[in-house]
């Protein structure tokens, strides 16, 4: 059985995996591998679907029938849920998600007791219980279940805990601020993390309904945010996903940055103020090739991970640094949170604005981003690419083209039936070329018929 992907569990709600049977045997599961001994409890939150409930409570079952406490947060951003672990002293935290993906789907992402997404080790001990059975329900006294009990104001701890932690760097700015929810977990919290940092808030897609998370808004449609922007003439627009663990900035001119422009910039401030420890920042193989180039002007160590944050998450702990993310918008900056927190990279970016004086669109210019194209082929099956010979023939010329003015990444998502061709080049229009060169031999060898 293999249940984890690039983040945490994921599929259709009411399909396999993502079912309550299912959920009840994961809860159980996590709770027997990481809330045994000294931290008998766990905390759940989940974002906005409708079928969040569902599965909160199916898992919150099975943790309490193995005799582990549950403390329930509701509807809470995921890093909220990573925070109220560590403050509970819980062993695992899990949130109902599947952040920006819609809300036909829905996922399973767990934390360990410090509130660090789970490592492969731990991740094959729950599919191996799951696999075989090997949950330990209560020994058959009603004395031996665990209790379920919701816990009290989980948003406003985590809010409480933000606005703290920026309030000397941000507090009486007055400075017009848009963001898009997508009718997410951060809707009703992180317009009102902004406000009481002093930030005038127009706030987008703050009215979920339990269908409409992500749809055509958020950080995946950051394009409908980059209007308002110029409209409202804020000096920043920050588009969130489902749940929170990611963000798309937008500077004044309505211009979309991406997640490695915000790492570039962010590295270059804690590098100035003597913040960024081990003068180290990791990215996966997914940045930019422009990244790579304005942390070398900066004198900065750059390391690459396999694609998913939480590998990202434990390099910079086995390395020691403090700032990492993904192009996607998965940002992490340690010393806030130990996980990808989309409310802590819009505060910290608007930190870095306040403290430099300058707009976004100047910031921004310490990188060039190159152009680059990225194709999505939907898939049959998921073999090794080399034992392809016709797609590992043309990922091979197209790397013979391009020499050393460009790259190629093709890669399965762990999410979804597809896989990823990213090709980055001088010019737009040869990265277009190339990638679809690949996706037409891909297609061909295993592309889905469906």
């Amino acid at each position: 059985m293999t249940l984890f992907g690039t983040d945490g569990i994921r599929g259709v709600a009411n399909q396999e995996p993502m079912t309550p049977g299912t959920a009840v045997k994961i809860g159980q599961a996590v709770a027997d591998t990481l809330c045994r001994g000294t931290a008998p409890s766990m905390v759940i939150g989940r974002d906005t679907r409708i079928s969040g409930s569902m599965l909160a409570s199916a898992v919150a079952a099975g943790a309490a029938s193995a005799g582990i406490d549950v403390y329930m947060a509701g509807v809470v951003p995921t890093p909220a849920v990573a925070r109220l672990t560590v403050l509970r002293g819980a062993g695992a935290g899990i949130v109902i998600s599947a952040s920006h993906n819609p809300f036909t789907d829905n996922g399973i992402k767990v934390f360990d007791g410090q509130g660090l997404k789970l490592s492969e080790t731990d991740e094959r001990e729950i599919e191996a219980r799951i696999s075989a059975n090997r949950t330990q329900p209560a020994n058959g006294s009603v004395l031996a279940a665990g209790r379920v009990a919701r816990l009290p104001d989980p948003g406003d701890q985590y809010a409480a805990f933000l606005v703290n932690r920026f309030s000397k760097h941000l507090k009486r700015t007055r400075l017009p601020v848009a963001m898009d929810c997508a009718n997410g977990a951060t809707s009703m919290i992180a317009p009102s993390i902004f406000t009481r940092l002093g930030a005038a808030v127009t706030a987008l897609n703050t009215t979920p309904d339990g269908t409409n998370i992500n749809r055509d808004c958020g950080s995946e449609h950051p394009e409908n945010l980059a209007d308002v922007v110029v409209r409202s003439q804020a000096v920043v627009g920050f588009a969130f996903d489902g749940d929170g663990d990611r963000m798309r900035a937008i500077d004044e001119t309505g211009e979309i940055l991406t997640g490695d422009q915000v790492i570039a910039i962010c590295a270059a401030f804690l590098k100035d103020i003597g913040k960024l420890e081990n003068n180290r920042v990791i990215t996966t193989v997914m940045s930019n090739m422009g990244l790579r180039m304005a942390l070398k002007k900066l004198d900065i160590e750059h390391g690459w991970t396999a694609v998913g944050d939480r590998h990202v998450q434990h390099e910079m702990l086995r390395s020691g640094s403090v700032l990492g993310g993904e192009d996607s918008g998965h940002l992490i900056f340690r010393k806030y949170q130990p996980t990808g927190d989309g409310i802590v990279a819009a505060l910290f970016l608007l930190r870095v604005m306040v403290e430099r004086h300058q707009p976004l669109s100047r910031l921004k210019q310490i990188m060039e981003v190159l152009p680059q194209a990225l194709v999505n082929v939907r898939i049959s099956d998921k073999p090794d690419l080399e034992t392809l010979p016709d797609v590992a023939a043309a990922i091979r010329e197209v790397e013979g083209k391009l020499g050393e003015q460009g790259r190629v990444l093709v890669r399965y998502s762990g999410t979804e039936p597809l896989c990823r061709i990213m090709v980055e080049a001088i010019s737009i229009s040869d990265a277009e070329t190339y990638s679809k060169e690949i996706a037409k031999a891909l297609t061909n060898a295993i592309g889905s018929k469906s």
